[in-house]
């Protein structure tokens, strides 16, 4: 693919040798490079004043041409981004206006007036591609759904019979500083349909995306190959924020792979909680490889349609048409996990259909705050692990919980499914009830030794719990200490304080939970 042509030019500098020190494919480090495109040279413009033929204008449009909208005007349709010849970039955008963000800005609400707008008419994408249509570029330019809420604003790609083969997928599009909305009232089913090749999501801003009685979501894909960067967008969804997986593809073998997701903002309207929305989880995996996750905040989702967590790791082979369904090669770290009633479920293999596993899972240096069961409903938990999947590695990480730390499930008649190639140390986190429990074990090592038996589990600093229970070389700590050993948790300050008893705890000699100095320049200042 394009990308990959041009990997040869890309400097590795000290950010790539970061990544691949992590273990994150060339692939994956060459699209983090890519993460912030800039905008196009000056190209041949077709103008479309407000009341113009948009379809038509577009339809016309030769590669390296910009076609320009007027900056307020309403554009009313069901468009399509037909096949054009070449590899130069085609864009569609507003035309230049002082109120409108910068490169590398994301655009928010406010920049709507000086914005065009595409809207549909009634049922259909506002805005959707041909088969095989490719290097397109969408860019300063608002969004608006169906009246009913239906479906989705922008299909990138198709998810059904109709994009069947690898030739029919669209590919070598960016969608850039573009507000993406429901109806504030009645929502709307998904943002964008992301069933592409080498696709771009940057610097937007997608809400209202809610739905009664089925999932939402900001961006969805299940039919597309990747590789995705999907940077420094806000995603607002009630179902799933976003998801990969969930459906069966209809090109065999297809897996989403080589996805980069920096600095996003996800989060689910606290208003949403008495409104009959259907509410799942921030951010899930069911069909996806070699994917990285980093310096995103993800906030507020509780017990609703699922059990409040956050992050959802599980193969899923929807129908029973996709045995290979897989989740493989995810690094979460450095990200910002809040206001939840769990943090993360990892399922190992469908429970309902022959499936692929969830295995090679990388989750270190991340903060969960407010992960709790009595404001958000669900358990409280850290980790809920079950169905054996393989090699998952937790580390570093600041952990703010009221539940256990790890609830293990799986097998019959106690015989526990084993779970191989399980680390976890340098961790910060409250023991409370039960901390390391598997379904009818007792606490700790006897968990630890049926579900987990070549587990690493070591140098981390527990509030709470019986060091007798665990293996040595772990620190066990009062609960006061454990409140007490961060500068400023009320206002989300988890840096350590001198005098906590997680400074230099870690197995390494490092100190026990996040590096919150590594973690607040992933994420950086801002967040929403």
């Amino acid at each position: 693919m394009p990308f990959l042509a041009s990997f040869h030019h890309i400097t590795i500098d000290r950010a790539t040798r970061s990544l691949t020190a992590w273990g994150v494919s060339l692939a994956v480090v060459a699209l983090v490079h890519a993460s912030f495109p800039t905008a196009p040279a000056a190209a041949p413009g077709i103008a479309v004043p407000a009341g113009a033929d948009l379809q038509a204008a577009i339809d016309r449009a030769q590669p390296g041409d910009t076609v320009t909208l007027a900056p307020g005007a309403v554009y009313t349709g069901n468009f399509v981004l037909p096949v054009t010849s070449g590899d130069r970039i085609i864009t569609i955008r507003t035309a230049a206006d002082a109120r409108q963000p910068r490169p590398g800005q994301r655009i928010l609400p406010v920049h709507a007036p000086a914005l065009a707008r595409l809207r549909s008419p009634g049922s259909g994408p506002t805005l959707r591609t041909a088969a095989g249509a490719h290097h397109w570029r969408l860019e300063l330019l608002e969004l608006a759904g169906d009246p009913n809420g239906v479906g989705d604003i922008l299909a990138l790609g198709d998810g059904g019979a109709a994009q069947a083969s690898p030739s029919s997928v669209p590919h070598d599009l960016v969608v850039d500083r573009c507000f993406i909305h429901g109806d504030p009232v009645v929502g709307q089913k998904r943002g964008i349909a992301l069933n592409s090749a080498s696709t771009t999501v940057s610097n937007s801003y997608i809400s209202d995306i809610k739905a009664v009685g089925q999932d939402s979501q900001a961006i969805a894909s299940w039919n597309g190959p990747g590789p995705y960067t999907i940077v420094n967008n806000y995603l607002e969804a009630a179902g799933e924020n976003v998801l990969f997986g969930g459906a069966d593809p209809a090109i065999r073998g297809l897996t989403a792979a080589d996805v980069v997701f920096r600095r996003n903002y996800l989060t689910k309207r606290l208003a949403w909680r008495a409104a009959g929305f259907q509410v799942k989880n921030l951010f899930e995996l069911k069909n996806a490889k070699r994917v990285l996750v980093e310096g995103n905040v993800m906030e507020n989702v509780w017990r609703d349609g699922q059990a409040g967590y956050a992050i959802l790791l599980t193969p899923r082979n929807q129908d029973g048409g996709a045995p290979w369904a897989a989740v493989e090669d995810v690094t979460i770290r450095r990200n910002i996990v809040r206001h939840a009633g769990g943090a993360l479920s990892i399922t190992g293999e469908d429970t309902n259909h022959p499936s692929g596993s969830t295995r090679r899972v990388t989750v270190a240096g991340n903060l969960f705050d407010d992960i709790d069961a009595a404001s958000w409903g669900g358990s409280g938990a850290f980790l809920l692990v079950g169905n054996a999947p393989a090699e998952i590695v937790i580390q570093h990480n600041t952990i703010v919980q009221s539940g256990n730390i790890i609830m293990a499930y799986g097998g019959e008649r106690n015989a526990p499914s084993p779970i191989r190639g399980v680390v976890f140390e340098n961790n910060l986190v409250r023991h409370n009830q039960y901390g390391v429990i598997g379904s009818d074990l007792a606490i700790g090592n006897a968990t630890l030794d049926a579900y987990f038996p070549d587990a690493v589990f070591r140098g981390n600093t527990i509030a709470g719990g019986e060091p007798s229970r665990y293996p040595g070389g772990n620190q066990f700590i009062a609960a006061a200490d454990f409140e007490t050993g961060f500068v400023d948790p009320a206002r989300g300050d988890f840096r350590l304080t001198p005098a906590s008893r997680a400074r230099r705890a870690a197995a390494d000699g490092s100190d026990a939970g996040a590096d919150l100095l590594a973690l607040t320049a992933a994420v950086g200042s801002r967040i929403r």
